[in-house]
């Protein structure tokens, strides 16, 4: 499969979130999403990279962006995650990995000589008609959240100009 870049299709889903409620990607068409994939619940990274998107959320809400972090964790434990870190992110459940492989966030690593595979920590922004419009990959987490809402601003402002 291709990597994914920006003009390509966002690969649709239908996953479930921490109330166990389906959201689908195609239910979000006409305002921009931002999709991240990472680890784990209640990982420092992950912590800290939900909470600085949390902290952020009327931002992006004024750029008219949805923010949805996916990782293979089960509901259940992203609604005790959320509960206790008070997020605003919405939280997807993709344990079998298929959305998260087809993103190309689904890689194989190495650790301590031990290959195993898991999740890329990875951020894409979505437009308004379902096309990738920009993509981050081996994020790390420090000042991320800062990159992508400027990058939502470029292309908010691009659009109001055409």
């Amino acid at each position: 499969m291709a990597e994914l870049s920006p003009g390509m299709a966002a690969p649709d889903f239908t996953l479930p979130d921490a109330d166990d409620q389906p959201v689908s990607l195609q239910d979000m068409r006409g305002a921009y999403v931002v999709v991240y994939f990472y680890p784990k619940d209640n990982t420092s990274a992950c912590t800290l990279e939900a909470r600085s998107f949390t902290e952020e959320m009327e931002e992006f809400e004024r750029l008219n962006a949805r923010v949805i972090g996916i990782s293979p964790d089960p509901p259940r434990s992203h609604k005790r995650f959320a509960e206790k870190h008070n997020l605003s992110v919405h939280l997807l459940s993709n344990p079998d990995h298929d959305v998260i492989a087809a993103y190309g966030a689904w890689v194989r690593k190495k650790r301590c000589g031990r290959e195993y595979e898991g999740v890329d920590r990875s951020t894409f922004i979505i437009d308004p008609e379902g096309k990738i419009a920009a993509v981050w990959r081996n994020v790390k987490v420090d000042g991320h959240v800062d990159e992508v809402k400027a990058k939502l601003e470029e292309l908010a402002a691009s659009s109001a100009a055409s």
